[in-house]
């Protein structure tokens, strides 16, 4: 399978799980191909296989769970798979919602953004697909963990997937823009630092429950 065609298989298929990447392919690079992965799907463990350890600084950027120098051995893969189950040991929330008369399951962690969209609500994932949705937005902040920030009455972000926060707008990994007014420039920037110094605080002690 080329680049593209992994790209392509992440934006339709369900989310994958772990991606053995070589770095060095015919026209393609792979550290490009993980970079494009992460916004499709952030939450896939990315494996590197290389002939050499020239990229190494640039995969273990993007949260590679592993980084294989051929000849790839057993104790490699094995070590790389472990990660993975050690990282899938973490909590995931999983959420139900209902999308008219039929209902769905989604794990917060998916979750980019929520949006009102006149009386309905677009529930944006992070592999880019929208669930319409006609809760109440109040209903919806209720189902939400603290990962979540209010921006304005019609909009709500998951702070996990902010690259900048500016004075009047937030940038996400994948481009998207989401704009909020001056007047809640303060209270929004407070949450957010908020946030970002309580991730901080557990990365730093391990101890701490995550």
């Amino acid at each position: 399978m080329c680049g593209k065609d992994l790209l392509e298989a992440a934006k339709s298929a369900p989310p994958i799980d772990v991606v053995f990447l070589d770095i060095y392919m015919p026209g393609e690079n792979g550290v490009n191909i993980a970079e494009s992965l992460r916004e499709i799907s952030p939450f896939t463990g990315i494996v590197f296989v290389t002939t050499s350890t020239d990229h190494a600084v640039d995969a273990f950027s993007l949260n590679t769970l592993h980084y294989l120098v051929k000849p790839v051995t057993f104790e490699g893969v094995t070590e790389a798979m472990h990660r993975l189950a050690q990282l899938r040991k973490k909590k995931r929330t999983m959420i139900s919602l209902q999308t008219g008369s039929t209902s769905c399951s989604v794990y917060l962690d998916e979750i980019s953004y929520i949006q009102s969209m006149g009386h309905a609500k677009e529930l944006v994932l992070t592999n880019g697909k929208i669930i319409r949705l006609w809760t109440p937005m109040a209903e919806l902040e209720k189902l939400l963990g603290e990962n979540f920030l209010k921006l304005n009455r019609s909009t709500i972000v998951n702070m996990e997937h902010i690259e900048q926060m500016g004075t009047n707008a937030c940038v996400l990994h994948d481009g998207t823009r989401l704009e909020f007014a001056r007047r809640e420039r303060t209270a929004v920037k407070t949450a957010y630092d908020n946030y970002l110094f309580d991730r901080l605080s557990k990365q730093n002690n391990p101890e701490v429950s995550l």
